[in-house]
Parts: structure tokens; C-alpha cells; sequence
């Protein structure tokens, strides 16, 4: 197998969490800027990130990289390329773009300039005079930083937080890929109870389901790159039988979810169901302020309302001022909770251990995590 230059994209604020599952996955990986982390690996890395990566946006294949300040620099840079190794004659290729503080900032032009100097080139080099674009299907996409251009196949197709389970939502959803960031940035083990007391559609609960039962988020869906000639069939059945054979059978402490909105629970029920991990989460509905349990050491994962979904500002502030006197009831637990409300950790009466700057969707949120204490040592018989 050929050694390819991949990409995987992420949100802001996530690129460290996707380094570490490149890691997990036996890859040496880095973030090279902002939603970006680049890796060099064999082609069957395309099947086992697609299939496994929980965080993460895309994974693309880097064809080229060059600086070009003008439409010249750009259609020949492009040009030179060998695209024909990539894009088999019948290939489909839509070019999509984005550029940030280049002298190229006209994005559609960019993609036009790009998207003929691909078709010349295979005209060329496949001996044809038309290119009918009628097979499988090479997403193109030119980034501009900085003057410095860089031009990726997306491997992926739909988002990597598309994975098939949620094909209903309800107001504000959680994306996957940050719910499940979330997850994996706490301190919760598939062996410890977790709770999400505002659950809404319950992605967080499924996610976590997921992590603790060691299923790959992939492994229900389809990818663009399983049609490319070049990439052996082989390597995706082999990905796909290494995910099927990690499977757990259950989590070890079961996962509980709970909302006062009655529709959101029926959806998050269907998507648990559509996702496998039904037996795994308990779904409840309840009130914030009905949060308690008899378990100790665990972890809240939530995401609570930031004003959108409440009726007024009176009742966000009585909610985020409830937050202390709820939470005291779980002495020996950690809490790790995504929000935009402005001055959390005044209203909790404490600054938290750590703390992240994540965007949910367009919405500039903080991750508070507030650390309890360490569970006790068992002493061993």
C-alpha cells in the first residue's frame, strides 16, 4: 500500500482530542492549524478514521499544497498536479472552497479556476476530449491561508457526525462529534454512573453508550471513498470486521438520561434504539432539581439550556442559580458543563479546575469542569 498525506478536520477547540484518537488508533498524528491535524499513514487509515474517529469532522487525502497569488499561479500550480492517479476517467469531482486573509478571497472563482485546470489535466492524461462525470464521486476542496493554497479529496462524504442514528431532532441539538468530544474530555469510564440531567434528544448518553461499548461511530453508514477504484474493497472489509470484533456486549453501570421535555425523550429513545445501546441508557423524565443518587463517584456530562429554549430570562436565572444546591447533593462527583451562560463560575460559587472554549454550532460556549474527589482505592482481598 501507498503512503498517503491525510487531514482530518475538526471544530475549534477539538483538535487535540482528535490527535489523541489518531493516537489510540496507532497513528502519529498533529494539529497543523486551527480544525486541522495532519497524519502520514497507508490507505487502509482512510477506512479505520472514517469508521473510528468520534470527534472529528472529515478526513481528507492532501493532493497538493502551493502559494498562489493570482489565477494563473492557481489554474497551473492545480494543473501540475497528478490528478489522473486520483480521478478515474469517469470520476465526478465538485470542487468546493474556502479562503481566510488570502489575495485569492473570491471563493467561487477560486473553485471555477481550480475545477478547470482538474478537467484539462484529465483530459490529458485519460486521452479523452469529454469528461462525463458519471462514476464515483472525488470530492475537491481548494483552502486558501495566507496565500498558501491547499487542495484535499474528502474521503468522508457526509460529515463524520452523521452516523445514521439520529434521523429526527429536536430543538438546539448537540452535533455528535462534540457530544462525544465532551465525553472523552471528562473523567468518566464505561465503569462509573454517569448522568446527563438535561438530555434533551440524548446524544451525549448515546455517545457515551458508544464509547463504553467500544463501537465504532462508523459502522453504520457509508463513506464516499468506499467506491474509489484505487482503495482495495478489501481494506474496508478488514476495517469493518476490526470494528465488529471490538464490540462489548453492554456498559459495565448503566447510563442515565433525564429532561422535562417529554417529545425530546421519545426522540432520544428512537435514536438509542436506531444506535444499538437502548439497554445501555435510562431515560427519564425529570427535573433538574430532582437530581440525585445514591451512587458515588460519578460524573454530570451535560449541556443545559442557554436561554433559547426557556421562555424567559427570569427562568434561565433561576435555573443557573439552582445549580450549586442541586449539585451539592453529589458530593463526590465531577461536573462537566457546556454552556453560554455568562458568569457560571460566579453563580457556582467557584472557579472550575478546567476549563474549554468549544463552539456549539455558532454559539460561543465554555466547557466547565469541576473536578470531585478522587474514588476511594479498593483494597484488594
Amino acid at each position: 500500500m501507498r503512503e498517503l498525506d491525510l487531514i482530518v478536520t475538526s471544530a475549534f477547540g477539538l483538535e487535540a482530542v482528535v490527535a489523541r484518537e489518531l493516537a489510540t488508533l496507532g497513528y502519529e498524528a498533529k494539529p497543523t492549524q486551527t480544525g486541522r491535524i495532519a497524519f502520514r499513514a497507508d490507505e487502509s487509515a482512510i477506512c479505520r478514521t472514517n469508521l473510528w474517529l468520534r470527534s472529528a469532522d472529515r478526513v481528507q487525502v492532501m493532493v497538493g499544497s502551493f502559494q498562489a497569488c493570482d489565477f494563473g499561479e492557481l489554474f497551473d500550480s492545480t494543473y501540475a498536479l497528478p490528478w489522473h492517479e486520483w480521478i478515474p476517467p469517469r470520476g465526478a469531482f465538485p470542487v468546493s472552497g474556502r479562503s481566510v486573509k488570502s489575495v485569492l478571497s473570491s471563493v467561487p472563482a477560486c473553485q471555477k479556476i481550480v475545477k478547470k485546470a482538474i478537467v484539462e489535466k484529465l483530459k490529458v492524461a485519460h486521452r479523452t476530449g469529454h469528461l462525463d462525470e458519471t462514476g464515483p464521486v472525488f470530492p475537491v476542496e481548494v483552502a486558501l491561508l495566507k496565500d498558501k493554497v491547499t487542495l484535499t479529496l474528502d474521503t468522508s462524504g457526509a460529515g463524520l457526525h452523521k452516523r445514521g442514528y439520529r434521523t429526527l431532532v429536536g430543538a438546539a441539538p448537540l452535533r455528535e462529534t462534540l457530544a462525544a468530544a465532551l465525553v472523552m474530555l471528562s473523567f468518566w469510564r464505561p465503569d462509573r454512573p454517569l448522568v446527563d440531567p438535561f438530555c434533551g434528544t440524548g446524544t451525549i448518553a448515546i455517545e457515551a453508550a458508544l464509547i463504553g461499548r467500544k463501537m465504532a461511530p462508523g459502522r453504520a453508514r457509508e463513506f464516499a471513498s468506499e467506491s474509489w477504484p484505487w482503495l482495495p474493497k478489501r481494506s474496508w472489509k478488514t476495517a469493518r470486521e476490526e470494528a465488529r470484533d471490538a464490540e462489548l456486549a453492554t456498559v459495565p453501570e448503566r447510563i442515565i438520561a433525564t429532561d422535562i421535555d417529554a417529545e425530546a425523550l421519545g426522540l432520544a429513545r428512537k435514536s438509542a434504539a436506531a444506535a444499538g445501546v437502548s439497554a445501555d441508557v435510562h431515560f427519564q423524565q425529570s427535573a433538574f432539581a430532582d437530581l440525585q443518587s445514591s451512587k458515588t463517584y460519578g460524573c454530570v456530562i451535560t449541556n443545559p439550556p442557554y436561554g433559547e429554549r426557556l421562555g424567559s430570562a427570569r427562568e434561565l436565572e433561576q435555573l443557573y442559580h439552582s445549580f450549586p444546591k442541586v449539585l451539592a447533593g453529589l458530593p463526590t462527583w465531577s461536573y462537566f458543563i457546556l454552556t453560554a451562560y455568562p458568569g457560571f463560575e460566579r453563580v457556582m460559587g467557584r472557579q472550575a479546575d478546567r476549563r474549554r472554549k468549544l463552539y456549539n454550532a455558532q454559539i460561543e460556549c465554555t466547557y466547565y469542569q469541576f473536578h470531585g474527589p478522587r474514588p476511594e482505592r479498593r483494597e484488594s482481598a
